[in-house]
């Protein structure tokens, strides 16, 4: 994207000649040719704009309107504009090229921001160049128009003190009525700091009328909280570099002050330039202090704006909570004060669970509402003295200082588990949520912020390695088994290079015919030292820490190989399963990676088939439609895996090319009686069989289970009761015993002893 003075450039060598150079416009003001202001309207939404425009059109205003900031620099080289309303999201180039612009070229208007950015950055930067204002879209009627007007009032004032100051200089006639229409407040002081002249400006702003000045003492209109200040600043008026000096100052307002005008707790704040005046003392050849001159500009409102960025900048937008920033800064002064004091303080990391399946599954908006839900009801457990902030996402931190013992820590981690047992209410969803709270203790546990926050978290993580739903304290042992994490992590990353993975295959029956069908791939890692370990024991490092996409390309060209290896044999053709990632199917080139390989090893689509689960449709329903549809149109098929587990939808079997749904081995261990009434189960079955879905039922481990499953139409199954996971070399041998015992596949009792000898902590 160029910059705005490139794009000006540009357009004035297309309308006058290559190498014209360009220059700013003369900035005359229209107020005072028709006295109808010119005003600059700049939005890239048709629809807002032409609302814009028939907002103001019949106010009195010269109105011209700009769609891109291109068009906005063409008017700006040819017209003069008094006030530019300017969206900072515009298709070609920011608001703030365009500010930079203005500034650069050295014309004179004011700027009112328009932008729907929530952050603070967008503010911060439109405010330093120079804004006049800064309007959070969507913004009221009345408040555009009372700042539009308010603004160019303030111009007019401006242009009328620059008009004033002019005739000052060529007119000692119009002394009074320069000075009294001055936006500022202009007076001077005698050696004693007395009133020698104020203008009217400090009765319209301050409510002070000049006769109850004059003679009296500068103090009466400082705040007593800034008397010190301003007694050191009038003080120094001297012939040196200190003979001028800016300093801020907060001045009373009179009780009977306009009351048009709103002051802080009936205080204003103003940027005051003092100047010391002296008369030359022709005797000692120097300069004699005469008193002080002073100009006291209201910048109440831009000290306001900026108390309000200074807040956001330490608070979290979303719950109003500190942020991380503020947490570490109060955590510092409660360690400080706990090492003076010589008492202990607790440090909590909080982390949500469940809260990343509402998130996907009700949206970011319905899980922005749950967060600041949560807020709430923690921040009622505790104390005054105790601080909640919010460090990102659904994690959260507490300090709790001045502890008689352990107990109270335990105590408030009880109170934030039993407050968010309770269901949350979003707009007619009921949600259930827990937490895993991690608690550090001061100075036990660490002396520093990193350290007790690291404890904190790793003692958390501890909590959700047990179960989640509770909190733990620390204990040094914890970062024992942390340091193993690390280690497995760094492991993990070797097996993927030093060939150390395998893929198990779990066979898939036809009850009817007792023949193998197909079999579902499950990673195994054979690891050096601890030996075979089964996916779930490394595949949760993997997706925290960005390896589920080597992993997972490393499956596919396993499983492929894998195929090759039994069509070679000249078996007959059977399909296997994988588990496909969520964040590996959120990869744009996951299809084209499943495609090469199946082209570089020649092997049949058909002979593949992808399991996902319920919540990969839940996440991104439209891009993971058009995802799978690409599967299924190289011959791919795919099933829905854990069916029910999720939050099921039923419209996303319509809307998506499914082929498979797996009953999930929760449902299938409630089975425990073949006559029983297994109500999900046989909703399943139904489901699958009215919409033509092939069924596969999981982790089926007795005879009563199988038996129930198939009398009740749920022909294909997968479960210890006829196969554990085994090894490739293994799995063919088993398919060729199939094939010489004639069709069918070897007796159970026979199958399970088959298989024992290769299984070592393997689970399905």
């Amino acid at each position: 994207m160029m910059n705005a003075t490139a794009a000006f450039a540009t357009m004035a060598s297309d309308n006058v000649h290559e190498t014209a150079p360009v220059q700013a416009p003369a900035q005359a003001s229209h107020f005072e040719s028709d006295n109808l202001p010119r005003i600059l309207l700049v939005d890239d939404e048709p629809r807002l704009l032409s609302s814009l425009y028939e907002l103001l059109r019949d106010r009195d205003y010269h109105l011209t309107t700009a769609a891109c900031g291109s068009e906005a620099l063409a008017h700006l080289g040819r017209m003069k504009f008094d006030l530019v309303l300017l969206d900072l999201r515009l298709p070609d180039m920011s608001g703030h090229d365009i500010m930079d612009f203005i500034n650069d070229s050295g014309i004179e208007t004011d700027v009112i921001v328009m932008s729907g950015e929530v952050g603070i950055d967008a503010a911060i930067g439109a405010l330093k160049r120079g804004a006049y204002d800064y309007l959070r879209k969507p913004y009221s009627r009345e408040e555009l128009l009372k700042t539009v007007a308010n603004a160019l009032q303030q111009r007019r004032l401006e242009l009328a003190n620059l008009r004033i100051a002019s005739q000052l200089e060529n007119s000692e006639k119009l002394y009074r009525y320069l000075v009294d229409s001055s936006p500022d407040i202009i007076y001077t002081l005698n050696h004693e700091g007395r009133f020698t002249f104020i203008n009217d400006r400090a009765y319209q702003l301050l409510g002070f009328a000049r006769e109850d000045l004059i003679g009296k003492h500068y103090s009466v209109m400082v705040h007593e909280e800034d008397l010190e200040r301003a007694r050191y600043v009038f003080n120094e008026r001297r012939v040196d570099e200190r003979a001028s000096r800016n300093v801020e100052l907060r001045l009373r307002c009179h009780a009977s002050g306009n009351a048009d005008r709103t002051f802080n707790n009936t205080l204003m704040t103003i940027s005051l330039n003092s100047i010391g005046m002296h008369v030359p003392d022709h005797d000692v050849k120097k300069l004699e202090f005469f008193g002080t001159y002073g100009v006291a500009r209201d910048i109440t409102d831009r000290k306001r704006a900026e108390e309000v960025i200074s807040y956001q900048a330490y608070h979290d937008i979303l719950t109003d909570l500190p942020n991380r920033m503020l947490f570490k800064d109060r955590l510092g002064l409660a360690v400080i004060q706990a090492k003076r004091k010589l008492t202990e303080l607790a440090v909590m990391f909080i982390d949500l669970d469940r809260f990343k399946l509402v998130n996907d599954t009700l949206g970011h908006v319905k899980g922005d509402e749950l967060l600041q839900q949560v807020a709430v009801r923690l921040k009622a457990c505790l104390r005054r003295s105790d601080t909640l902030a919010r460090q990102g996402g659904d994690e959260f931190t507490i300090v709790l200082p001045e502890l008689r013992d352990r107990g109270d820590a335990k105590i408030i981690a009880d109170k934030f588990l039993e407050c968010l047992h309770q269901p949350f209410d979003l707009d007619g969803h009921e949600v259930h949520i827990s937490a895993s709270i991690g608690i550090a203790i001061y100075p036990g546990d660490g002396e520093s912020i990193d350290e007790l926050l690291r404890h904190a978290d790793i003692a958390m993580y501890q909590v959700k390695a047990l179960g989640k739903n509770g909190h733990s304290f620390y204990h040094d042992s914890m970062l024992d088994i942390s340091h193993q994490k690390i280690a497995l992590e760094q492991s993990l990353r070797k097996a993927l290079e030093q060939n150390e993975l395998e893929m198990y295959y779990q066979p898939q029956m036809d009850v009817i015919t007792g023949r193998i069908i197909g079999a579902e791939g499950l990673m195994r890692w054979n690891h050096p030292q601890r030996g075979l370990l089964n996916a779930g024991e490394f595949l949760p490092f993997a997706e925290d820490n960005g390896l589920m996409l080597p992993i997972s390309d490393w499956m596919i060209g396993a499983l492929c190989r894998d195929l090759l290896q039994w069509n070679a044999s000249g078996g007959e053709a059977i399909r296997l399963s994988l588990n496909l990632s969520p964040q590996y199917l959120d990869r744009g080139d996951f299809f084209e990676k499943m495609r090469g390989a199946l082209v570089r090893y020649g092997i049949s689509p058909a002979q593949i088939e992808v399991e996902i689960t319920e919540n990969i449709c839940i996440r991104n329903p439209q891009y993971a439609i058009e995802q799978l549809n690409k599967l299924c149109q190289l011959g791919i098929s795919v099933a829905i895996d854990d069916f029910g587990t999720g939050y099921s939808s039923l419209s996303y079997l319509h809307r998506f090319p499914i082929h498979t749904i797996k009953i999930d081995q929760s449902f299938v261990k409630e089975i425990h009686d073949e006559h029983g009434h297994y109500p999900v189960i046989l909703a399943i079955i139904s489901i699958a069989r009215g919409l033509g879905l092939h069924l596969i039922a999981e982790g089926v481990e007795t005879d009563v289970q199988a038996r129930y499953l198939k009398s009740n139409g749920c022909l294909t199954m997968q479960g210890y009761l006829f196969h554990r996971p085994i090894a490739l070399t293994n799995f063919i041998n088993l398919l060729r015993e199939q094939d010489a015992a004639g069709g069918s596949a070897l007796p159970l009792t026979s199958a399970v002893a088959h298989n024992a000898p290769n299984v070592v902590s393997i689970q399905a």
